[in-house]
């Protein structure tokens, strides 16, 4: 069927998607859209983003501290340096979406972080990957593992934004995901 459509490198692979033994996203087709109402402004979808990227970064931060094995810990303060940079992003796109003239410092009060990326809390992710952390490498697949469950989700809420513009942002960060997803791709790559 795709090689009829005019796809030239078609694999099929034994068992299909039943046969797949790696981790797969989480959760039902609603999980974390209750963050989104569908029919919000161009803005709050970007507010939405900035609190879950704080979220993640608030979560980088008290980790580090936990863990004993040093990579490990560097890595946590590599990722809330990444998470920071994120929220720059974010409220960057805000004033040039709005045009406010706000301080990022007063913009983050304006946003609760009640989860982390992709809708789930930080205790949720870590009861349903049950890394160990004091392993770089499982540290780095549960930030990878974050990040494509946010992807998954500014995708999923594009998908029922009710205006073009609030669709075009949500489709903007979940491509920034993307991206965060290739940066801890190549971060994985130096351990």
């Amino acid at each position: 069927m795709l090689a009829g459509k005019g796809f030239e490198n078609v694999y099929n692979l034994s068992g299909g998607i039943k046969a797949w033994n790696g981790k797969q996203a989480i959760g039902d087709e609603t999980l974390g859209l209750d963050l989104f109402s569908g029919d919000e402004s161009v803005a709050d979808p970007l507010k939405t983003a900035y609190g879950l990227e704080a979220g993640l970064r608030e979560f980088y931060l008290s980790m580090g501290p936990k863990v004993s094995h040093e990579r490990s810990r560097q890595l946590f303060d590599t990722l809330s340096e990444i998470e920071l940079k994120h929220q720059k992003r974010i409220f960057d796109a805000y004033l040039q979406a709005t045009g406010e003239t706000i301080d990022e410092q007063a913009f983050g009060r304006l946003v609760a972080a009640t989860a982390v990326e992709g809708g789930l809390t930080t205790d949720e992710y870590i009861g349903l990957y049950q890394p160990d952390l004091e392993i770089p490498a499982e540290v780095i697949s549960l930030a990878m593992a974050i990040e494509a469950q946010a992807m998954d989700l500014y995708q999923r809420a594009a998908e029922r934004a009710l205006s073009e513009p609030s669709r075009a942002v949500l489709m903007q960060i979940a491509d920034e995901e993307r991206s965060h997803l290739n940066q801890l791709g190549a971060l994985f790559e130096t351990l």
